[in-house]
């Protein structure tokens, strides 16, 4: 085949195979991105027939990598990363000492030396970037505080690794040494690599946030004023992957971390919102590519090679690292549902494995079948991540089964931190779920009427920020038992649930009316099919935005037409618009 048609013949067959596998995979109830990993393999170097170019593939890859992390970057802002900072930033550190010390162990039981073993637990240590986005949004979880918190303790670890890759040739040469003197030169030479690293990413996060934040949204606002969606398009991709390269080239940190700043520093731009709906269809197509770029490096053949350790391996990527986070996540008295979410994210490992492997084989710190147990560590751990997910609610029923093993687990010490959770003795009042847009706009006015109420906040600082202003709050996942004990459920009048999340409303009804029979709910709702499973609960008042936002234009354009106020009454309240507009999202 003429090198001129390469890239356009591995991108077909990655998406053709991948499409085919992906969908014969979706019929089974299996994950698509099964599908999308064998699809890589059938391509790959290790099985007959076409083989890619794995190069391009792993090129292509970066690209969706770097899309997506713009896009997660445009749904958040400084302000998120910094509530998080206090348990993503140890978090990660004790995570990554705890996986590599773990995998250090590992090679030493195998005979590696001891620059093998670091490297093979580092390797083994960082999660993958792609696997923990679409694994949050499969979750809708990426904006809840478990994904804040994935997502904080996610840059962490890519910080981590970039001064890792930075290290490990300086780390080679000091191990190289032989006298005394040149190991102390050595020695000096890699912190002063260190230091330099530092200082670059210090210099290219304070440039993005002060300089960037001031340039770039005037710079898309410019753009979007020429009323051209090309360029728009155009201007928003310039802006992802200009960044990402030109922090990379400038600042030697990450493709990923780059795209990430460049989406922060877009996120409070009016724009924003635009700008991640442009890009999304390329997040997707190149996701795709991600996944079977790692499917071709893979070797089919080590799984009988060195069966034992690649179980082992697994199982350090799988239980160690998980194990770790959740046991962490709770030490900061979060509670069990945040840990499990965390720990879950966290399961698997991807791209900056792949990278760390093939520069310690490079470097000769780490033996070639290294690297061969991390690549199936990796595809086995993301093709399992999917059924990680899937355990959390047997393990949550589990623990709710065991009162006193969730009571033991969960945020322990966290009536002394915060005492004014356990004092609120209502009766009469209403129970607020969530204090983001829609119940911020709500406790306000019963606050101002004298109303009582209490709120329910699963995320730790807007919760401190609701002490700290007087608000009566409890800390706490509303559809974890206890929480709504704690806010007198069986003695409220109105339970009202202001999240988007209509599955964990579900369950918050549940229990509410487990307590409380004769309570009554008001719940906010974003799709036909929760609409009507909550009326199959007898939810009580269901506020679809949609729908809300669409009375108040048409009662707004009727009357502007002239039709008289009863007339307006009647048809705004018709049931029959409702079914049309149904109709017409289905279609």
């Amino acid at each position: 085949m003429p090198h001129e048609t390469t890239l356009i013949a591995t991108i077909t067959a990655a998406f053709v195979f991948a499409l085919g596998l992906g969908f014969i995979a979706a019929r089974c109830r299996v994950p698509p991105l099964v599908g999308y990993l064998l699809a890589g393999i059938l391509i790959g170097p290790f099985t007959p027939g076409f083989v890619g170019d794995i190069e391009l593939a792993q090129q292509l890859a970066e690209i969706g990598v770097m899309l997506l992390m713009f896009g997660v970057g445009l749904h958040f802002s400084v302000k998120d990363l910094m509530a998080v900072r206090r348990i993503a930033i140890p978090g990660a550190i004790v995570q990554i000492l705890t996986a590599t010390l773990i995998g250090a162990g590992m090679a030493h039981f195998w005979g590696w030396g001891l620059a093998a073993g670091l490297t093979f637990g580092l390797a083994l240590s960082v999660a993958s970037t792609v696997v923990l986005l679409r694994a949050l949004e499969q979750q809708r979880a990426l904006e809840s505080p478990e994904g804040r918190i994935a997502v904080g303790w996610l840059i962490v670890e890519d910080l981590a690794m970039v001064l890792a890759l930075v290290l490990l040739p300086a780390f080679a040469d000091s191990l190289g040494s032989g006298t005394g003197n040149d190991l102390t030169a050595s020695t000096r030479g890699t912190w002063l690599v260190l230091g330099l690293a530092v200082a670059k990413v210090v210099v290219f996060v304070a440039f993005a946030l002060v300089v960037g934040k001031r340039v770039v949204p005037w710079l898309l606002m410019q753009i979007a004023r020429t009323g051209s969606r090309e360029l728009f398009t155009l201007g928003v991709l310039a802006i992802a992957l200009g960044i990402a390269f030109g922090s990379a080239s400038l600042f030697d940190v990450s493709f990923a971390l780059g795209a990430f700043f460049a989406g922060v520093v877009l996120s409070e731009s009016e724009l924003s919102h635009r700008a991640a709906e442009e890009s999304l269809p390329l997040q997707d197509a190149f996701a795709v590519l991600f996944f079977v770029a790692v499917g071709m490096l893979f070797d089919p053949m080590v799984l009988l090679r060195e069966p034992l350790a690649v179980v082992g391996v697994l199982l350090v990527i799988v239980i160690g690292k998980s194990l770790a986070a959740f046991l962490i996540v709770l030490a900061f008295r979060y509670p069990v549902g945040t840990a499990l979410t965390v720990s879950a994210s966290l399961a698997q490992i991807g791209e900056f494995s792949f990278i760390l492997a093939s520069l310690g084989v490079a470097l000769q710190l780490l033996p070639p079948e290294a690297r061969d147990l991390i690549l199936a560590g990796a595809l086995l751990s993301i093709t399992l991540n999917p059924l990680v997910f899937a355990v959390i609610p047997s393990v949550t029923r589990w623990l709710r089964a065991r009162p006193r093993l969730l009571a033991a687990l969960e945020r322990p010490g966290a009536e002394a931190t915060y005492p004014a959770t356990r004092k609120f003795d209502l009766a009469g009042h209403a129970i607020v779920v969530g204090h983001g847009r829609v119940g911020g706009a709500i406790t306000p006015v019963l606050a101002g009427e004298g109303l009582p109420f209490v709120v329910l906040e699963k995320d730790r600082p807007r919760f401190e920020a609701l002490v700290e202003r007087g608000v009566p709050a409890i800390f706490g996942d509303a559809a974890e038992p206890g929480v709504l004990a704690s806010a007198c459920a069986d003695k409220a009048l109105l339970l009202i649930i202001a999240t988007p999340d209509t599955f964990r409303a579900r369950r918050v009804l549940e229990l509410a009316r487990a307590a409380n029979p004769a309570i009554d709910a008001v719940i906010r709702t974003h799709s036909d099919e929760e609409l009507l499973r909550l009326r199959e609960q007898q939810a009580g008042l269901i506020v679809m935005g949609e729908r809300e936002l669409a009375r108040t234009m048409l009662h707004h354009v009727l009357r502007r037409f002239g039709v008289p106020p009863e007339r307006v009454r009647l048809l705004v309240a018709d049931p029959t618009s409702e079914e049309l507009a149904a109709q017409s999202e289905r279609r």
